[in-house]
């Protein structure tokens, strides 16, 4: 009996040391990945975390090279909470303007009044009191930790999974709890930054989703002749130049096929616009 016992502590030993190499293997084989080809992102030139706040919910589900332009013109204009807490509505819509998700925009600056009231001048370093701010989620919180504070935090975003699932050979069913778990193990020690940053790209360039066969786990619907489609260009019709004011014949003649009154109601509810009468206008 003892020897089968000690035979089972024995076989686990060896599969646990094996199992901690093969992590090692894979640390080291996407750290050096990153370090010799990693994407030279605006982003990652920083650890301010009001930058990487924006830069993290501008990039979600939004292609990077979209992201850059927009980015480079909000920080340069829009530097900290405090300038994002006060800016006029239609002046942070216009800023936003053709980079989708519109209502992120109204989010983020509901986020930063909160900051700069209870905060004063930066976000919280736990990630626990990231949390308790609106519109911060378990991803961006672990993101701002991982990526402005280096803490050991975990990231899984699209690519990242797609890389834990294809390099450790899961089920792609696998729970996202049980994904957080392996890829905590995973942190190599005070490298978190650079360990999500790798995997990161690892995922984007090297083991993309049509090389691993690995679906995303909601794919966007398509743009054209989306309700989406018309929520952008109503908002970018009321951001630009002196126009204040849209009539809804005027969006129903170029989108005849749209339930324009139901998108608007939508709109309405989301705090971005408002309705007088037959006229759609920022406040």
């Amino acid at each position: 009996m003892f020897w089968w016992i000690s035979y089972w502590i024995l076989f686990f030993g060896w599969y646990i040391v094996c199992d901690i190499k093969n992590i090692q293997q894979i640390q080291e084989k996407i750290l050096t990945r990153y370090e010799q080809n990693g994407r030279d992102l605006p982003w990652r030139h920083t650890q301010d975390p009001y930058a990487i706040h924006i830069s993290e919910v501008m990039s979600q589900q939004t292609q990077v090279d979209r992201v850059i332009p927009y980015r480079k013109r909000w920080m340069k204009d829009i530097p900290d909470y405090q300038a994002l807490a006060r800016l006029p509505k239609s002046e942070l819509l216009a800023y936003w303007s053709g980079l989708g998700f519109n209502s992120r925009a109204l989010r983020l600056q509901e986020c930063a009044r909160v900051v700069v009231d209870s905060f004063g001048w930066d976000l919280p370093r736990k990630k626990s009191e990231l949390l308790s701010l609106p519109w911060i989620g378990p991803y961006t919180a672990g993101a701002i930790c991982a990526f402005a504070y280096n803490q050991e935090e975990v990231v899984i975003d699209t690519n990242i999974r797609r890389v834990l699932i294809f390099l450790l050979n899961l089920d792609e069913e696998t729970p996202i709890k049980e994904l957080e778990y392996i890829a905590q193990q995973m942190i190599p020690y005070w490298r978190s930054r650079d360990w999500h940053n790798a995997l990161m790209d690892y995922g984007a360039v090297h083991l993309t989703a049509r090389k691993t066969k690995i679906k995303s786990l909601g794919k966007q619907s398509k743009f054209e002749g989306s309700d989406r489609q018309v929520r952008g260009r109503i908002l970018k019709q009321l951001t630009k130049g002196e126009i204040k004011s849209l009539t809804f014949d005027c969006v129903c003649a170029e989108f005849p096929q749209k339930d324009v009154g139901q998108i608007v109601a939508g709109m309405v509810k989301d705090g971005l616009v408002t309705v007088q009468g037959e006229v759609i206008v920022i406040e």
